[in-house]
């Protein structure tokens, strides 16, 4: 894989579905999203303008799972709502050992001299949910939730600073992917925020007439679906250890006569969520772990947009 100076044009239709000669959400993806795949290793490299990264992955599972992220029948692990016209899928990947090593590339933006990044880990798993349109395949919203266990790092201060300057140089892409999502989809963005701004607005949706059993439909997709996209990051207990390395040898004697120090950092049920296209104002209650104190924050959010507004027209 390389990363794009530049964001590539979307991918358009599932090539699943073209491919089987349909352009909508029918029997060629079922059958697909139905496969159970293991892989014994396998290799991942990433090209980047600043670094080049390899994740090397053993006892590779993926298969589809139920809501509630238990393996059963392949029925039940997708949910479709006819009145929405949307479609909700889940998957679990599931790997024994997980290697991942980053360094800079040699082009000059990076010190001369870095030490290689690496990190191993035991058992993981990925958690994916997917809504799409039945229409044309097209993802609406996605959830990512990356989920590691008991993790030891041991990183030196050249390797921290490596990291950081790595994942500048990825947020850059990541960034301009996002503004092109933007800027290529506001109407599906409108819809979407329109249809799920309150209950209430669903039920004055619906035909009258509609049978109790479309109606049970609507309220379990309702109760599993994502609002919109987020990625999510959770270890159990993470041991990180950073080594000082910033000493220097000059004729096989240290040149400041004096080793490092080091520091221990525990960690338990360490949380990171990202909703990368989360608008200021809007309302958090279909986050993953929203708690009344961010009721603060949505006044305080509110506020500062509504000051933002009003300066902005008078302007």
């Amino acid at each position: 894989m390389r990363t794009c100076e530049e964001p590539r044009p979307p991918n358009g239709q599932s090539p699943i579905a073209l491919a089987a000669g349909q352009s909508e959400y029918g029997f060629a993806e079922k059958v697909v999203e139905g496969m159970f795949i293991v892989v014994n290793s396998i290799t991942i490299k990433i090209h980047s303008k600043a670094f080049h990264a390899s994740f090397e992955l053993w006892q590779l599972q993926g298969y589809s799972v139920n809501p509630n992220w238990q393996q059963s029948d392949l029925r039940l692990t997708r949910i479709t709502d006819p009145q929405r016209g949307e479609v909700l899928t889940f998957k679990e990947l599931t790997w024994q050992t997980l290697r991942i090593e980053a360094d800079a590339t040699d082009n000059g933006d990076q010190d001369p001299v870095t030490t290689p990044l690496r990190l191993i880990t035991n058992q993981g798993r990925i958690q994916i949910s997917l809504k799409r349109r039945t229409k044309d395949c097209n993802v609406m919203a996605s959830k990512l939730m990356f989920l590691l266990d008991d993790l030891l790092w041991v990183l030196t201060d050249s390797q921290l600073k490596a990291m950081m300057k790595y994942a500048e140089s990825l947020s850059e892409a990541m960034e301009k992917s996002a503004q092109q999502r933007k800027s290529l989809a506001p109407e599906s963005v409108q819809v979407s925020e329109s249809r799920f701004g309150c209950c209430t607005q669903q039920s004055w949706s619906q035909p009258f007439g509609v049978s109790p059993n479309a109606s049970s439909i609507g309220q379990y997709f309702d109760k599993h679906d994502m609002k919109e996209s987020s990625y999510h990051l959770l270890i159990s207990r993470l041991d990180l250890h950073i080594c000082d390395d910033s000493h220097t040898r000059e004729s096989g004697t240290l040149k400041h006569g004096m080793l490092g120090g080091a520091m221990q950092l525990t960690f338990r049920r360490m949380a990171f969520d990202y909703y990368p296209f989360h608008r200021a104002g809007d309302a958090c209650k279909h986050w993953v772990r929203y708690s009344e104190a961010m009721e603060t924050r949505g006044q305080w959010a509110k506020k500062l947009v509504s000051e933002f507004q009003s300066k902005m027209e008078k302007l």
